[in-house]
């Protein structure tokens, strides 16, 4: 599948955690599937003031990250990293990239394993509790690292992305529909830059996506290690 690529982009999405015990948050079975009225608090324009609304929506989504262990897809993709040139970047806000080894990494909506203050200028640092408790340097409530809808996201994450497709060679998209906003806008830069791009998803877009070359369906963590398999 890689064929000469020498520099590669690769963006993630839910679905590469599904097979780590952690639910999508669209689709069957998804958090906001299942949840609208979730959904549509999280992305009211007051919530970062109300730090006690923000852990009532993902304490229980950090005690549950905090529990997940990367599974094969995440492990490929940290191999892959160990003898090719990569960038990976995520939306996801579980860790598990990391954890897996993955260390050139961009994280697009933050970690829920990290806190930082809803009021000073604390750095976001790691924390495993799930409960709200106040910032150990002003008093002010802790808020999970993470964007919340209609929060801009990270310039210089966000940007660093950006500039790796605009110099790839492939972009793969793994267990994401790229279709959300900034992130689908990726694999549109990486394809108008010449760049060779790929999808690998449990289903086939609905509508389908022109800026994908390729498909392939199935698990990501079945199908990441083969395809990835003598990469150099």
């Amino acid at each position: 599948m890689l064929g000469s690529a020498r520099r590669i982009v690769v963006l993630t999405g839910a679905g590469i955690s599904v097979a780590s015990g952690l639910r999508p948050f669209r689709g069957p079975g998804g958090v906001w599937t299942d949840n609208p009225e979730a959904e549509r608090e999280s992305a009211a324009p007051d919530l970062p003031q109300h730090p006690e609304r923000i852990w009532k929506l993902f304490g229980p989504m950090r005690r549950e990250v905090v529990q997940a262990r990367p599974n094969a897809a995440h492990l490929a993709l940290a191999r892959l990293e160990e003898r090719s040139e990569v960038t990976l970047v995520t939306q996801n806000v579980d860790g598990l990239h990391l954890a897996a080894g993955s260390r050139n990494l961009l994280e697009l909506h933050g970690s829920l394993l990290r806190s930082r203050c809803s009021a000073c200028e604390l750095p976001a640092f790691e924390d495993p509790h799930g409960e709200m408790r106040p910032c150990p340097a002003c008093g002010a409530l802790l808020r999970p690292d993470i964007v919340l809808f209609g929060e801009e996201l990270p310039y210089l994450v966000s940007r660093a992305a950006f500039r790796a497709c605009w110099d790839c060679d492939l972009f793969l998209a793994v267990g994401t529909s790229g279709n959300v906003a900034p992130a689908s806008r990726l694999v549109r830069e990486a394809q108008a830059n010449g760049a060779r791009t790929a999808l690998v998803n449990l289903e086939p877009l609905e509508p389908p996506n022109p800026f994908f070359d390729q498909e392939f369906l199935g698990r990501a963590e079945e199908l990441l290690p083969r395809l990835l398999e003598g990469a150099r």
